[in-house]
């Protein structure tokens, strides 16, 4: 690193050795969230160290639930049980999309009007999504045109209901469950394609009783939640940074202890192998539902492959570094029904195919998705993060293999998720 928002990265020859990820971003929200309106005080090892998390803390405290880091290092987080006390001003979301889509959820059923921000990057992203089904439940939601940042929510009353949302999302999933916890009735959230389940399984770790067939998610309101202590898991979808590292070079071999291994998060190693990565998954465990291996990763032929359908959605958040990494496979890659990629921190389609070429790749972008042609040799050059920490890690990756030194601006922007993350890349890289 020259600072803390330019980084150099250097070619490298292999990558190995054990790298312990932070704790999953996804279930350290809910963890959190879950934690506030319980009875009891709550403690969690390996919370994720991502800057998105103590958004969620933050916004927490501000509403009344204290919070610390132990002597051991866990994070505590003391209960308030189902009703928060209103923030004296508005809460602050940072770059947490996660924060404010799940966290909405909580604010409708309480008994005070609450308004939430964020940053340039989050005020652009749509809230639309979930400010339907909270609208349909009864909580007033308003926010500027297009349904964009801030959002403000007055809470009360709220009624069951059946919602099917248009887009697969489990952050939406989340806030309509955890909105169903304050509603008179059951209700149900209906998918178009199953997404990843931590919302449910956090619930259930708290106490609720949470029906699931098919795609239908169910929850029964006025359940009491008690405070829990639990271990994070690894986080996968930053474990996949150092896995396509791996699958750069053939003699790689990498071991990451302690990994997420949910199976509606694991379709990522299942691709990664049909895509020539040998991995192996040793000392399986079950900790709130939630399963953890340790995953070792061997390089081999990368051969690249197509997503789409219903993995477009499962690897939405690890298509960044696939598509960063494409060029040095064999057959490329080639990415469809992605659209969902626009409206994340950054248009990541967008964003992944102009850092390519700026580095000499061919690539052809389309409004849904992108194609990555193999057999490329990528040189240096000075790329972009546009803010987003997906795009500056993808790119960290794929600089491993160019020719010369690669410089990324905006590199900062990775403690969104992985603090950590650059100093951990160059521990392992020959």
């Amino acid at each position: 690193m020259a600072d803390t928002s330019t980084a150099i990265v250097r070619p490298a020859s292999s990558v190995s050795g054990v790298v312990r990820i932070p704790g999953d971003k996804s279930i350290s929200h809910r963890y959190a969230m879950l934690a506030g309106i319980a009875q009891g005080t709550s403690r969690f090892h390996n919370f994720s160290a991502a800057r998105d998390c103590f958004s969620t803390l933050g916004c927490l405290r501000a509403m009344g639930c204290e919070w610390k880091r132990a002597k051991d290092g866990a994070i505590e987080v003391q209960g308030r049980g189902p009703s928060l006390s209103a923030p004296s001003q508005p809460l602050d979301c940072g770059n947490s999309g996660s924060t404010m889509r799940m966290l909405s959820g909580i604010l409708a059923g309480q008994s005070f009007s609450s308004e939430m921000f964020g940053d340039e990057s989050l005020s652009r992203r749509p809230m639309a999504r979930i400010m339907t089904p909270l609208s349909q439940m009864g909580a007033s939601v308003e926010a500027r045109e297009g349904g964009r940042p801030p959002l403000k929510i007055r809470g009360g009353s709220l009624k069951a209901i059946h919602y099917k949302p248009e887009v697969a999302s489990a952050q939406v999933k989340s806030c309509v469950l955890f909105a169903g916890l304050f509603a008179e009735g059951e209700t149900m959230v209906e998918e178009p394609i199953r997404t990843r389940d931590h919302g449910e399984l956090a619930l259930r770790a708290f106490g609720a009783e949470v029906g699931r067939s098919g795609n239908i998610s169910r929850i029964r309101g006025g359940q009491k939640l008690t405070a829990i202590e639990a271990h994070v898991p690894g986080d996968l979808s930053s474990a996949a940074f150092f896995l396509c590292a791996a699958a750069l070079f053939p003699d790689s071999q990498i071991t990451l202890p302690g990994i997420l291994m949910n199976p509606t998060r694991a379709r990522l190693l299942d691709i990664l192998i049909l895509m020539g990565l040998r991995i192996s998954v040793a000392h399986l465990e079950e900790h709130q539902g939630e399963l953890i291996g340790a995953i070792e990763a061997q390089g081999g032929t990368w051969k690249g492959g197509t997503i789409f359908g219903a993995d477009t959605a499962a690897l939405i958040d690890e298509i960044p570094v696939l598509a960063a990494t494409a060029p040095y496979s064999e057959n490329g890659l080639e990415v469809r029904d992605g659209k969902e990629l626009r409206v994340k921190e950054s248009d990541r389609i967008a964003a992944v195919a102009s850092n390519l070429r700026k580095m000499g790749a061919e690539v052809e972008d389309r409004p849904d998705g992108l194609r990555v042609p193999g057999r490329q040799r990528l040189h240096s050059a000075e790329l972009d993060s546009f803010g987003d920490h997906r795009i500056a890690m993808a790119f960290a990756v794929a600089a491993l293999r160019a020719e010369g030194e690669t410089i990324i601006h905006g590199a900062d922007a990775a403690g969104v998720s992985y603090p950590s993350f650059f100093e951990e890349l160059q521990s392992v890289t020959q």
